[in-house]
C-alpha cells in the first residue's frame, strides 16, 4: 500500500514539475511591458483595440499604455463591436469622446473602415492589440491590413502585439478568395478562411505580399513561448470574448464549425441560445436521427449529441427545435470548416429537409454566404447536388498552394 501511495506521490509531484516547466506564453504586449515600452518610448501613440485587448492579469492595454512611462497614449480606434465590445455585429460604431479615459475614439466601423489621415494626424505610432478567432470572416484583419495601409500613405509606423491564434498554427482549412467582385470586409486578404496564422504573422504577410497600396513600416512584437500546435487551452492564458458570440476560448472552433451554415439561414446554430455556434437544429427535427447520421460519418475529433432546445432570439426564436450540440474531444484532428457542409447533407438524410434549396425557393440572396466563402463555387456546388466530401477536397489544392506561400512569414 505504501508503495501505491508512493506512486501516486511521485506521479502528482511530477505532473506539477512538468506544468512548473512548461513554458508560460507570453502575449505581445507583456513582452512589450517587459521591455520597459523601449520601441514606443517618447511617441504619440494610437491604439485599435477592444475588450479583448488584455494582459494575462485582465488588464486592459488601453491602461497599460497610459500608465506606461515615457508613452503618451493620445487616440483610440474601435473596430466591429466597439472598443468596449458593446455594439451588436454589424452595427455601425460611433466616433466620440471616451468618458472613462477622456480620449477620442474613432470609428473604423462605421462611415470609414480605415483611418483617415485626420484620425492619424500628430500619430508617430497605431498599436494594434486585437484578439481575433483565426478565421478570414472575423473582421479584425481587414481592419488591421486597411490601418496598416493608411499608416503607410501617411508615414506612420504600424505595430501589432501579437496573440495566439486560438485554432493554432498549424490548421489550414476553407476556400480561398477567388474572385474579386466577393473580396470584402469578410474576405479582405487572399487566405484561406481558416488561414492558421497569429495577426503578427498576417501582417507581415499582408505587407509583404504587396495586398496594400502602401506598405508600412512594420513592428511585430512577437509572443513568446507558444507553438503552433498550441489551441487556446494549452495557452494558460485567459479568454476575454472577442465579440458577444465568441464568450469563451473553445468559441473560435465553433464558430468556424457551423458559422458558414448559419449564413444559409433556415438553421439555428445556437445563436439566440447560451451556446453560440455549438449546436444546431430545427423545427420538426428528431435530434436523434440528425446525430446519429452526423455521428455516421465518422469525422475525427468530434461528436454530436442529440439536443432539443428553444432560442430566446435570432433564428426560430422561441420555437421547440431540435438537433445537436457539438462536442470536441479532439480538436486539433476535427476538420472544422467541413462541419457545416456534413450537417447541410445530414439534415437532408435524417429529417429530409434540403436546407439550401428552401433557401433558393424562399428567395433568399446568398450575397454574405458567397462573400464569407471568397467564391460563390461553394453555393455553386451545392446547387450542382454535389456531396460534403466533394465540396471539402475541392479546397485541398489551394490550401496546400497557401501553406507553402505563408512560409516566408512566419515567427513561430
Amino acid at each position: 500500500m505504501r508503495t501505491f501511495f508512493g506512486f501516486l506521490f511521485l506521479l502528482a509531484t511530477g505532473l506539477a514539475a512538468a506544468r512548473a516547466a512548461a513554458p508560460a506564453v507570453q502575449l505581445g504586449n507583456e513582452v512589450l511591458a517587459a521591455d520597459g515600452f523601449k520601441a514606443l518610448a517618447g511617441k504619440r501613440v494610437g491604439l485599435i483595440t477592444n475588450p479583448s485587448g488584455v494582459n494575462r492579469e485582465l488588464v486592459s492595454t488601453i491602461d497599460v499604455l497610459r500608465a506606461a512611462p515615457g508613452v503618451k497614449l493620445v487616440a483610440l480606434f474601435g473596430p466591429e463591436h466597439g472598443i468596449y465590445g458593446d455594439v451588436p455585429a454589424g452595427d455601425k460604431v460611433e466616433s466620440r469622446t471616451d468618458t472613462r479615459t477622456g480620449l477620442p475614439v474613432h470609428s473604423l466601423y462605421g462611415a470609414t473602415r480605415k483611418p483617415t489621415p485626420q484620425m492619424l494626424e500628430g500619430l508617430d505610432v497605431l498599436v494594434y492589440d486585437l484578439q481575433d478567432t483565426g478565421a478570414r470572416s472575423y473582421t479584425f484583419i481587414s481592419t488591421m491590413g486597411l490601418a496598416m495601409e493608411a499608416c503607410g500613405a501617411a508615414g506612420v509606423e504600424f505595430m501589432v502585439l501579437d496573440r495566439p491564434n486560438p485554432l493554432g498554427g498549424e490548421r489550414i482549412e476553407g476556400p480561398l478568395v477567388e474572385q474579386e467582385a466577393l473580396r470584402s470586409f469578410v474576405s479582405q486578404w487572399d487566405v484561406p478562411y481558416v488561414y492558421g496564422m497569429t495577426c503578427g504573422e498576417v501582417a507581415r504577410l499582408i505587407n509583404g505580399r504587396g495586398w496594400i497600396k502602401t506598405p508600412c513600416k512594420l513592428t511585430v512584437v512577437p509572443v513568446r513561448g507558444w507553438r503552433r500546435d498550441m489551441l487556446w487551452r494549452d495557452t494558460g492564458l485567459p479568454w476575454v470574448p472577442a465579440s458577444p458570440h465568441i464568450p469563451h476560448g473553445e468559441s473560435p472552433l465553433f464558430q468556424v464549425a457551423t458559422g458558414m451554415l448559419g449564413e444559409i439561414g433556415n438553421v439555428n446554430v445556437g445563436v439566440g441560445y447560451p451556446l453560440p455556434f455549438q449546436c444546431l437544429g430545427l423545427p420538426k427535427v428528431d435530434p436523434h436521427a440528425l446525430a446519429a447520421k452526423l455521428n455516421a460519418y465518422g469525422l475525427p475529433g468530434v461528436v454530436f449529441r442529440p439536443l432539443t432546445y428553444k432560442p430566446y432570439y435570432a433564428t426560430y426564436k422561441d420555437e421547440i427545435i431540435g438537433g445537436v450540440q457539438l462536442h470536441f474531444t479532439d480538436a486539433r484532428r476535427a476538420p472544422l470548416t467541413a462541419i457545416n457542409y456534413y450537417a447541410l447533407e445530414a439534415i437532408k438524410a435524417a429529417a429530409g429537409r434540403d436546407v439550401f434549396a428552401e433557401a433558393v425557393q424562399a428567395g433568399k440572396k446568398f450575397d454574405m454566404f458567397d462573400k464569407v466563402n471568397g467564391t460563390d463555387a461553394t453555393r455553386r456546388a451545392l446547387q450542382a447536388g454535389k456531396s460534403a466530401a466533394e465540396i471539402v477536397a475541392g479546397w485541398k489544392a489551394g490550401e496546400e498552394k497557401f501553406r507553402a506561400e505563408r512560409k516566408a512569414y512566419l515567427l513561430y
